[in-house]
């Protein structure tokens, strides 16, 4: 989909943003260190200097003093890094910082969109803007069996809540340790407050920093971005498909929650089938059952979901999200 001026000015305007927060952020580095260990600001200096004599003496052809000067820089590197180790600091404590490596927080690589870039496109065409923010909170970092218990017996699977929550985990990990080689796609459902959204989020967060583009969407959100551009004919939605089909990750939280009728119905077959045929990975997460979403979204959808999907089914006796809002209340 397209960026409007505005829409790209705005994101250019982030990366400027950046690179002076991460300069900002190299420069206390420098102060910091080199007044700890004056060494490393002489070091610093030669290294610089060092540098400039080996382009200049490229430039004029002379190789054997090119690799005199080579054996130098290296020599310097090494006492650097180890003054930073022996002070407490990482080797690469006084390199330049960058949000994203790849690109050096310019947004492109030789000519091309980088990843980040794409992410960022995503975030203001979709509006999920907040994205990061959510996701900064919840991840596997964050991520707590404390609110599964072992004493709840699934009596289907006789698995307790616990150890269902530990195997959907490690699922979940093995989805992402796969994703570039096998795209695979993932059903998480069970009643609300189980956790389905946060563990749909701990992948998001994994994805997005190994630098694959992720849409997130509710269901509600999904389906009137599909439906502007089938009934309204709306140019931005229709462009907008395109990214649904061929974004890395696409996750479709809260599926149920959104009116349903023959329309969603075949958007949502047209979706799950799309990103199939494209190999394309998907989450989608559902308070509905098995059964529920046979009825609610035809047979053929269900079955295509049951063939490709992993389908992973957390269950507790109790909403997580009373239970943290009950601890922090006690907290307070």
């Amino acid at each position: 989909m397209p960026l409007s001026n505005a829409q790209y000015e705005e994101i250019m305007r982030e990366y400027n943003e950046r690179q002076l927060h991460n300069r900002h952020i190299m420069t206390q580095r420098r102060q910091e260190a080199f007044r700890k260990v004056p060494r490393l600001q002489e070091i610093d200096g030669a290294i610089a200097s060092t540098a400039v004599e080996k382009a200049r003496l490229r430039l004029n052809g002379d190789t054997s003093a090119v690799d005199s000067l080579r054996s130098e820089l290296t020599t310097l590197i090494s006492e650097r890094e180890q003054l930073l180790l022996a002070n407490g600091y990482a080797k690469d404590f006084l390199d330049p910082v960058y949000t994203c490596p790849d690109c050096k927080d310019s947004g492109y690589i030789n000519g091309e969109k980088c990843h980040c870039f794409k992410q960022a496109a995503i975030n203001v065409i979709y509006q999920q803007s907040n994205i990061q923010e959510i996701l900064r909170k919840e991840n596997f970092d964050s991520f707590s069996y404390d609110y599964y218990s072992d004493d709840d017996i699934n009596p289907k699977t006789g698995l307790s809540s616990l150890a269902t929550a530990r195997n959907a985990v490690e699922e979940c990990r093995f989805f992402i340790k796969d994703f570039a080689n096998k795209p695979k796609n993932l059903l998480i459902y069970g009643k609300t407050g189980v956790g389905k959204t946060f563990l749909s989020n701990c992948v998001a967060h994994e994805l997005l920093n190994a630098g694959h583009s992720v849409i997130y969407f509710t269901a509600f959100q999904l389906f009137d971005i599909l439906s502007k551009g089938v009934f309204d004919k709306d140019a931005d939605a229709i462009a907008a498909h395109q990214n649904i089909f061929d974004c890395d990750l696409l996750v479709i939280d809260d599926l149920g929650t959104e009116l349903s009728n023959s329309f969603t119905t075949s958007q949502l077959f047209l979706c799950v089938n799309e990103r199939l045929l494209r190999r394309k990975s998907t989450i989608i997460s559902t308070n509905l059952n098995l059964n529920q979403i046979w009825k609610t979204y035809s047979e053929r959808t269900f079955s295509r979901i049951c063939d490709a999907y992993t389908l992973i089914n957390l269950f507790s006796k109790t909403d997580i999200r009373i239970q943290k809002r009950q601890k922090t209340t006690s907290v307070t």
